[in-house]
């Protein structure tokens, strides 16, 4: 018993301190794992807030504009900027070389349009273009001095003229297509081939607009001065952009929803043409007839502008289809036009630009009628070409679904009962368009139908995503 009494108490106590450290090393363990859970989710939340923010979607919020103009425009060309300008999303200036007279003062406080910046002197850089202006120097500097208003959280710096009009949503969409931390320049060229030999294929017109992101805006600020003193032969604030551009070694990435409008006359053929891509600017609308008959230049702006706030994205887009019992081609430019042949055209026939339009200069060195585009000549008879509605109304209804009617251009050609000439009015169904990313990168043609109607005076048709191996094409 002595024996038993005397190794029983190391026995206990060995145990004790075996199950001691056994816990203890549970313990920690336990805290170590935790620890390491935490600190797991602590940068799981860190590294996700970093995505979120580096991708989160473009906006408006993230582009910062620079339009260029003069004390004696301004006050004309206001109301044109304020038709796009939305004063709570968007932030920028319009460059004025000196401050607005006593009578415009009020101008400079209207918070409907953009905030007024005086531009820095430019006196010390020389100017050599023969029959130039020297303002295209000033200008050419609204790019830096866009940049050194140091807005935050900026992706993109829009620059563009007075008289340029954008669609803001559009724009947004354009440009969410690209990496805004990479080196980007974008833009498009002049409509007209001797302009684009003449100034370089390269370099974005300015009157288009064009988009540079913000890492290259940076650097581009800081070299500007230096550049402008290389090429005071220059003629445009666009081309010494260009210049310096090219040395810093970026090319143009080019946009064709950027429109330069570098013609004259009636600009139905180019829009009625538009590509398959968000319309993005349009410039010289001064120089050209009313986009709308019956109308002046201002209300059918607006007329346009009523279809973008319904569907921007899907303004202009192209669509083709076919009536099959009258064998009628119909090319719908949604929110603008609808055109009905009166025979069968074959899709890619459809493409070519009427040529509606004049030359820009009926004489100089930009003469020559040759387009950066295909056109095709007008039937030399009214009544042999398609017959046109523009677009009268639109309107929504519940389900993004989407209404507009087109009413007939009155021509006085005779026709008979088989001829679209005997519609009064064309109405178009679709939803209201929103494009992703890989729809944006890879775009393809809506294909649309012909619905039966009641009365044979009005066409009905509906617009959708084509099928996969869908034809625009007559079917029999």
């Amino acid at each position: 018993m002595k024996f038993f009494q005397s190794h029983s108490k190391p026995n206990c106590y060995s145990r004790l301190t075996n199950i001691l450290i056994v816990s203890s090393s549970v313990c920690i363990l336990y805290l170590l794992i935790s620890l390491f859970l935490v600190r797991t989710k602590l940068l799981e939340a860190s590294y996700s807030s970093t995505q979120d923010h580096v991708y989160a979607p473009t906006s408006l919020e993230h582009i910062v504009f620079g339009i260029a103009s003069n004390k004696n425009a301004w006050p004309n060309s206001k109301d044109r900027v304020k038709m796009w300008w939305k004063p709570a999303q968007m932030r920028g200036c319009v460059f004025l070389e000196q401050g607005l007279p006593a009578e415009h003062q009020n101008l400079t406080n209207d918070t409907s349009l953009p905030p007024v910046c005086i531009s820095e002197d430019t006196s010390r850089f020389r100017y050599t273009y023969k029959g130039g202006s020297r303002s295209a120097i000033r200008v050419a500097r609204v790019v830096s001095e866009t940049v050194a208003l140091n807005h935050s959280d900026v992706r993109w710096f829009v620059f563009g003229d007075d008289d340029t009009v954008f669609f803001p949503e559009n724009l947004v969409k354009t440009l969410s297509k690209y990496d805004h931390g990479l080196w980007y320049y974008i833009g498009t060229n002049s409509e007209i081939y001797e302009q684009n030999r003449y100034f370089g294929f390269g370099m974005a017109f300015g009157g288009a607009g064009f988009a540079i992101s913000y890492p290259l805006a940076k650097v581009l600020a800081k070299l500007l001065d230096s550049c402008i003193e290389r090429y005071p032969h220059l003629y445009g604030s666009d081309a010494r952009i260009y210049s310096c551009l090219t040395e810093l070694g970026v090319g143009l990435t080019l946009e064709p929803g950027f429109h330069q409008m570098d013609i004259r006359g009636d600009v139905f053929g180019l829009l009625a043409s538009h590509p398959v891509t968000p319309l993005v600017s349009l410039h010289h609308l001064d120089h050209i007839n009313p986009i709308f008959p019956n109308m002046t230049t201002s209300k059918s702006l607006q007329h346009l502008y009523k279809a973008a706030s319904v569907d921007s994205q899907r303004l202009l887009q192209q669509t083709i289809c076919y009536d099959r019992w009258f064998s009628w081609t119909i090319v719908v430019s949604w929110g603008y036009a609808v055109q009905i042949y009166g025979n069968h055209v074959f899709a890619p026939d459809i493409l070519p630009v009427p040529e509606t339009f004049r030359r820009w200069k009926t004489r100089g060195p930009f003469l020559a009628g040759v387009y950066t585009f295909a056109t095709k000549e007008l039937h030399a008879d009214p009544c042999r070409r398609p017959t046109i509605f523009f677009l009268d109304s639109v309107s929504s209804s519940g389900n993004n679904g989407v209404k507009t009617t087109y009413r007939k251009l009155f021509v006085n050609c005779s026709h008979d009962a088989a001829s679209p000439r005997k519609l009064e009015e064309v109405r178009v169904f679709s939803h209201k368009l929103d494009l992703d990313i890989k729809q944006l990168q890879a775009p393809r043609r809506h294909c649309c139908q012909v619905l039966p109607s009641s009365s044979s005076k009005v066409m009905e048709i509906a617009i959708r995503e084509c099928k996969d191996e869908e034809l625009i094409r007559m079917h029999p």
